[in-house]
């Protein structure tokens, strides 16, 4: 539970530097099957706890379904990590630890920490990704720390604290081993506690670096946060009369003056391409305003050689929208949701279709599309809904030229829930992986943009103060001038860190099925 606690809410992120050691302890004394079945009890406490927002989606069944499941797949992973890192052949784990020289203890936690990024690793791609609360996405909020993550991504803060966390468990154990001595612990700290400096040293370092902006190309941007419940999405019905209130509101916020304007995930009801209500409305708005607009909408194309209803493909898109009235430019989610925008194998299992609410599903975008403001010399890249998850994917969004990045997302699916701030949480890194501004439009939060340091700025609140209401906000948008720019280390090399991690534990699992062989070979000999 104290992973848990970590993240948001309540996100008490000290608390992350104290769990894996914890798990750990808890598996103490136990032989290899059970220390998976101790790290899996874990694993199952810290999902269900903090997915449980997955129970606000406004349908019966299903969401226990799906959080329960998810769960209990996700927690294998912390199973294993406590099964390579904590069993370790011949005795206990705090017995053979006190056995060993102090360059064998250090080893340990640095592998131990590498097998933890090496699961993220994994974990951020099987069956299509889930990388949600990762360890070191709980220290968002500490600035300092996280500007690693523009060299080796949110891996190398979750290195960071679960190599500290098992350092703490070393001196532990050496406390436990000399308990007259009370300085037994610092030769195990020694090490994480400098490099923390460091870390720390530097980033506070690059947080104090001016940013180079462009003072000729300020650009305003508008926000609009509809905030539509998740069932009047789904009915049909309610199109026209939220579509209304969306116009209505967008109306209020044009009093100010603006240069761009950003609509989240699912606010057009219709397809903006195909529906000519809609498509007029918007472009209409665009045109007598004289406004760019980044919108949410869903599109359709015919497939190549298709003529029916049937050879119809569907796809979650945004929209550029010039200030001519024009669509500039168009991108389709590449990255979908599973169970929730497409049902995985359902062509040649359909009773799979039963686990979910969805009737129909999305076709994945092929590539990523850059939107650019012409005459404004400003270009973005536009992610929908959690596709600013995925360190891996949102670095094939940059390019030399990227002044930011957008995320329309609607998180209206949990209610008011934790989701909302997890999910900003996570994005946090991606503006500092890429050192660019990410600017988050959400159906109902959390509205804000990060800067390239990764400080959340300008969160949207409803009258009530609330991050979850309907409103509106404009900001000026400082863009990094061209010349001083330069993509940064994970923009141009990806996960080098993290690869290495997963090198270094699978030859850390190779050495040990070779040692509990030989030891298993040593004892039939002596039987």
């Amino acid at each position: 539970m104290c992973l848990a606690l970590a993240f948001p809410n309540p996100g008490v992120a000290g608390l992350a530097w104290l769990a894996p050691a914890l798990m750990l302890a808890s598996a103490v004394g136990a032989r290899s099957g059970e220390s998976f079945r101790v790290g899996y009890v874990a694993g199952l406490a810290h999902y269900l706890a903090s997915l449980l927002w997955l129970l606000q989606i406004p349908v019966a069944g299903f969401p226990i379904l799906g959080w329960v499941a998810l769960s209990a797949f996700l927690a294998l992973f912390l199973a294993t990590w406590v099964w390579l890192t904590g069993a370790m052949p011949g005795s206990s784990l705090l017995c053979r630890l006190s056995q060993e020289r102090w360059s064998h203890r250090c080893l340990w936690a640095l592998t131990g920490a590498a097998t933890w990024v090496a699961m993220e690793m994994i974990l951020a791609r099987v069956f299509g990704g889930f990388p949600w609360n990762f360890i070191g996405a709980s220290q968002y909020r500490l600035l300092p720390l996280i500007q690693i993550a523009s060299i080796t991504g949110v891996y190398g803060v979750s290195f960071l604290v679960v190599w500290f966390s098992l350092a703490l468990f070393n001196a532990a154990a050496a406390l436990c081993r000399q308990p007259t001595n009370r300085y037994a612990w610092v030769s195990d700290m020694i090490l994480p506690a400098t490099a923390l400096s460091v870390v720390f040293a530097s980033g506070l370092r690059t947080l104090r670096e001016p940013t180079a902006t462009d003072g000729t190309r300020p650009l305003r941007v508008t926000f609009i946060q509809p905030s539509i419940p998740q069932t009047l999405i789904w009915d049909t019905n309610e199109n026209s009369n939220r579509f209304r209130r969306l116009l209505d509101l967008t109306a209020h916020a044009l009093t100010n003056e603006t240069d761009l304007v950003l609509w989240p995930e699912a606010a057009v009801p219709n397809m903006v391409r195909h529906d000519e209500p809609t498509r007029l409305a918007v472009t209409g708005l665009a045109r007598s305003n004289r406004i760019w607009m980044i919108i949410g909408s869903d599109d359709a194309a015919l497939r190549p050689g298709g003529t029916t209803e049937e050879d119809v493909d569907y796809f979650n898109a945004s929209f550029l929208i010039n200030p001519d009235g024009e669509i500039a430019a168009s991108y389709r989610k590449n990255h979908l949701v599973m169970f929730g925008e497409f049902v995985p194998l359902a062509r040649w299992l359909p009773f799979v279709k039963w686990f979910t609410p969805i009737t129909g599903g999305f076709t994945p975008g092929t590539k990523p599309i850059p939107f650019e403001l012409a005459g404004r010399q400003v270009k973005t890249a536009t992610l929908i809904c959690f596709e600013d998850v995925f360190p891996h994917l949102v670095r094939r969004y940059v390019e030399a030229d990227t002044d930011f990045l957008v995320n329309l997302t609607n998180d209206g699916w949990f209610g008011e829930s934790s989701a909302q701030v997890q999910h900003a949480a996570t994005a946090v890194f991606r503006a500092v992986e890429n050192g660019l501004p990410l600017l988050r439009c959400c159906n109902n939060g959390l509205t804000c943009w990060v800067d390239g340091r990764g400080r959340i700025r300008d969160v949207l609140h409803d009258h009530e103060g609330r991050i979850y209401g309907a409103g509106f906000r404009t900001i000026e948008l400082p863009l990094v001038s061209r010349e001083e720019r330069s993509l940064t280390f994970y923009s141009r090399h990806g996960d080098r860190f993290g690869w290495a991690c997963v090198a270094l534990a699978a030859l850390h699992a190779a050495w040990r099925w070779r040692r509990n062989k030989a030891d298993g070979q040593r004892t039939a000999q002596d039987i």
